[in-house]
């Protein structure tokens, strides 16, 4: 029987997937046993563990049950500590026609560096613009554990790249990047130049990045782990102006020396806030955190407006 490592939760956690998609994966695969665990579509918590049977892919749910001050996971009528006791239990026991036997595999998941970052801690890997990753394992929802090509291995902000997909063509697709990347400035689209860190891959995304593009806003480096962990609310000034597109009625205009009080920092770059009682979004980039901020007693000669921001195998179920 084939042996794997529960503890390694990157292995067999496939995250948000949708039944048609975990079929496939595992359909793919000749053996019975293979698996994967995918959040579930249905309830939001819970998890589904897919499994390669003789002919079929059966989806068995995993509810996530709070007991008094204790959280639990059930399938069918078992009860277990944590998903890792979970599948050790059933590389003993039978699902259906088999017991777990290995994680489906996973294919390489590579990121592209949006913006320079150089890196503040011993653990972080610094990478430039335009520069490939691959991604090892996914720590946290802002923090991620990569390998650059030179073998290297630390932890990005996950900010500062966006994800790729494999090209056969060697060639990058041009596709737009999302409004969190162009920083309020649309890339040039021309396909007269192509940097080779591009190359073999392209973006997921709504504008190709161009290398020697000189539109957007190169990021300052003071972006820290404790930005992006930091406890919201919190206070940011902007330091650099941005007219959104007339098209976009949730962006914000900023202006430099607006004060923001930022209240959710989502990974895609686009944070969130109020100006002026209208709610909307605004680029990572065009701001920076203040600590101890007090926008009264500022002494910039700029007058700033403060932002708030204000059975055992369930197949039907999935």
């Amino acid at each position: 029987m084939d042996t794997f490592d529960v503890s390694d939760r990157n292995s067999w956690y496939f995250g948000p997937m949708s039944r048609q998609d975990a079929t496939e994966v595992l359909m793919n695969e000749r053996d019975r046993g293979v698996f994967l665990v995918r959040d579930s579509n249905s309830i939001a918590g819970d998890y589904v563990l897919c499994v390669r049977e003789d002919t079929k892919v059966s989806n068995y749910i995993i509810n996530k049950i709070q007991q008094q001050d204790q959280v639990l996971y059930r399938i069918g009528d078992q009860l277990f500590e944590n998903l890792q006791k979970l599948l050790t239990f059933y590389t003993l026991h039978y699902l259906d026609t088999t017991p777990l036997r290995r994680p489906a595999p996973k294919k390489a998941e590579k990121v592209i560096g949006r913006y320079d970052f150089e890196g503040s801690d011993q653990d972080d890997l610094p990478f430039r613009r335009g520069e490939i990753l691959t991604v090892i394992r996914k720590d946290e929802d802002q923090w991620w554990t990569v390998r650059n090509q030179q073998g290297q291995i630390g932890q990005i902000p996950v900010p500062y790249v966006q994800i790729c997909e494999e090209n056969t063509d060697d060639n990058c697709i041009d596709r737009p990047l999302s409004s969190g990347g162009n920083c309020g400035t649309t890339l040039a689209s021309s396909n007269s130049f192509r940097s080779p860190l591009l190359s073999s891959v392209a973006c997921k995304n709504d504008t190709t990045i161009h290398s020697t593009s000189t539109n957007c806003h190169q990021l300052n480096n003071s972006l820290k782990r404790s930005d992006l962990n930091r406890k919201l609310p919190a206070f940011a000034r902007v330091k650099q102006a941005r007219v959104p597109n007339a098209y976009d009625k949730t962006a914000l205009k900023l202006e430099i020396g607006n004060v923001i009080k930022v209240t959710k920092t989502n990974i895609n770059g686009q944070w969130e806030g109020e100006l002026n009682g209208k709610k909307g979004h605004f680029p990572f980039t065009h701001v920076e955190f203040i600590d101890d901020c007090d926008p009264i007693h500022n002494t910039e000669d700029v007058t700033l407006k403060v932002v708030s921001v204000s059975s055992l195998n369930n197949d039907w179920v999935e």
